[in-house]
């Protein structure tokens, strides 16, 4: 497994809990990329845990909404890990900055393959939490891990369906893939001269035009603001231009309906991105077998970035009365 620079300062976004106890792990994927992650372990524990991994938002770090989530579970006596997702943040793989619906699916599995062999963890009490585009993946997950026992996706985007249509698959059109496929191919040509990928810029920088739409200037004022991370791809140049271009025509949660286990959707009304969720669900409730384990929650009033990061708005009751029910 590669030896990973790690940062030992608290570089997060929000302050340290002085309820849990925190440390860096690695661990490999079955790709042998190694990825790293912060653990929160509930101060005092005893004996073997249910435990959580988290991860997400899509172009975020373990430093901003996941190690949140992470830390805010773990004071509810859960142990958690946040990680970076291949390619970014502090985790390997090589070239930085891509993106794949196979190896981030993977990523989450291979944090359950970590969670699973530790001494203080019960194996057969594992969850996950995915956030926006890894809202998706944990979806994904769902359907494919059998190991999972219990999955909340929050403010989920379906990462492929937005890649392949469009906000609003107001790009649902096979004219309109086809000029995206021209132009990253023809991007594979200038990256393969220059010998670098070129990046596609992250957010916004602030203060956001005022004729944007509303997500755009809801993303900025996180990433580039309350949030800002200078490992964050959002915060700063974004991805590789052709870095999330297998999306096209990848798409996840094609069994959705098959997954057994529970899984609990939160979305916030007001949020552009609620169809995402709406969608995802009931496609895993049409003719799924095991529907009394499933949950859509919607959160009046909450737009896509609430769920990141507002205290006062994210049910971090509810994940854990939810995770405890379906991991005992």
């Amino acid at each position: 497994m590669k030896k990973l620079n790690l940062t030992e300062k608290w570089d997060k976004t929000f302050p340290k809990s002085d309820k849990v106890e925190h440390k860096k792990v690695t661990f490999p994927n079955r790709y042998g990329i190694t990825l790293a992650a912060d653990m929160y372990l509930p101060k005092d524990a005893e004996g073997k845990l249910a435990a959580i991994a988290v991860c997400g938002p899509f172009g975020a770090v373990k430093e901003q909404a996941s190690g949140l989530y992470a830390q805010e579970m773990a004071e509810r006596g859960f142990l958690t890990i946040a990680f970076d997702p291949s390619y970014t943040g502090e985790s390997g793989g090589e070239p930085r900055y891509m993106a794949s619906p196979d190896i981030n699916t993977e990523d989450f599995q291979a944090a359950v393959d970590f969670l699973s062999v530790q001494d203080n963890v019960d194996p057969e009490k594992i969850g996950i939490i995915g956030i926006c585009g890894w809202g998706g993946m944990a979806l994904n997950v769902a359907a494919l891990d059998t190991r999972v026992k219990a999955t909340a996706a929050m403010t989920m985007y379906d990462m492929t369906r937005v890649n392949a249509k469009g906000y609003f698959d107001e790009e649902d059109s096979e004219e309109q893939r086809y000029a995206k496929k021209v132009a990253l191919n023809a991007q594979r040509i200038t990256d393969y001269k220059n010998g670098e990928y070129e990046r596609g810029g992250g957010c916004l920088p602030l203060p956001v035009p005022e004729d944007v739409p509303f997500y755009a200037k809801d993303y900025s004022e996180y990433y580039k603001g309350r949030a800002y991370h200078g490992r964050s791809l959002n915060s700063n140049d974004g991805w590789n231009k052709i870095g999330c271009m297998s999306f096209l025509n990848q798409p996840i949660l094609a069994y959705a309906n098959e997954i057994r286990n529970a899984v609990l959707i939160v979305h916030g009304d007001k949020a552009h991105s609620c169809y995402f969720s709406k969608d995802a669900y009931e496609k895993m409730m049409a003719g799924n077998k095991y529907t009394d384990n499933k949950e859509l929650m919607l959160i009046p009033g909450a737009v896509h970035t609430d769920l990141y990061d507002n205290l006062d708005i994210i049910p971090f009751d509810k994940l854990a009365d939810f995770f405890r029910e379906n991991l005992k």
